[in-house]
């Protein structure tokens, strides 16, 4: 398999298909690389080459003993694209995602990237602070990380019902996309599963979003009840001049899956002309 060594030594997995502008898609909590695939084909098929990884401690990358903060992913990704050469890269964070495109362009500045878009993202804030009141109280996420550590296989049975807008009667996913998912986020391990949701739960990214000076598309679910909409990817579209905000109506987090096709569209209408 494919692996990249980060600035500290740790192997990091990723893949890469078809051929042409460079995009890198980061994939979210729990899961892995492959959240991305059904994307990745899709633009490699229409004349991008994907790339995509897993981050450290997830899916094949090295399961570190320590290092999962924003800082440690955003260097992360500089040695993704400073190992594989990319240039005028578009950048794609789903989720946690998000946050290592903030971190990214604030930390090593924006000279190889070309676009960014923020699906379903925590940026700029997550927690709910004084200054923040939409966001996610800190005992939700103490609460998170609690169940985590009580019983991770059946929390994460419960979690994805909500991450895909999964109801009574209806559900916008099949059995099969829970099963994937919960596959995913048991190939995590335990340290990296509950440092992230410190790390995406309270990282501040609001100081990080005047390096974002390049072309940003903002993706997010109006009925995203794990990552609320109005802290996240409003608040990111009203703070960022050059960002356009597209709200998919009564949308859930998870809409990688539940709303692919149309998050195809906008990717594919976002994305720089192909040479």
């Amino acid at each position: 398999m494919p692996f990249i060594s980060a600035k500290d030594g740790a192997q990091i997995f990723y893949k890469t298909v078809g051929k042409g502008p460079a995009v890198v898609l980061i994939h979210g909590w729990p899961l892995n690389a492959d959240s991305f695939d059904d994307h990745a084909l899709v633009l490699a098929e229409a004349g991008f080459r994907a790339v995509s990884y897993d981050r450290r401690g997830f899916g094949r990358s090295e399961q570190t003993p320590d290092g999962y903060t924003y800082d440690v992913f955003a260097d992360d990704l500089a040695s993704v694209i400073d190992a594989l050469d990319l240039k005028e890269v578009a950048l794609v964070g789903f989720s946690m995602g998000g946050g290592e495109i903030a971190r990214y362009l604030s930390r090593h500045g924006a000279s190889k990237a070309s676009r960014a878009v923020f699906i379903s993202a925590v940026t700029p804030l997550l927690l709910q602070t004084p200054d923040n009141p939409d966001g996610a109280p800190a005992e939700v996420l103490e609460d998170i990380k609690d169940e985590i550590r009580a019983d991770r296989a059946e929390f994460f049975s419960g979690f994805f019902e909500d991450f895909y807008g999964v109801g009574v009667i209806t559900s916008p996913v099949s059995d099969g996309v829970l099963h994937w998912s919960w596959t995913m986020a048991m190939q995590a391990g335990l340290k990296a599963t509950l440092d992230c949701v410190d790390a995406f739960g309270h990282t501040d990214f609001r100081p990080d979003l005047k390096a974002i000076t390049v072309p940003t598309l903002v993706i997010h679910g109006s009925g995203d009840q794990t990552v609320p909409i109005d802290a996240t990817g409003r608040a990111l579209a009203k703070a960022l001049p050059n960002a356009r905000l597209v709200e998919l109506d009564g949308a859930p987090h998870g809409v990688l899956a539940s709303h692919k096709q149309e998050v195809l569209g906008e990717l594919l209408a976002f994305l720089p002309a192909k040479v």
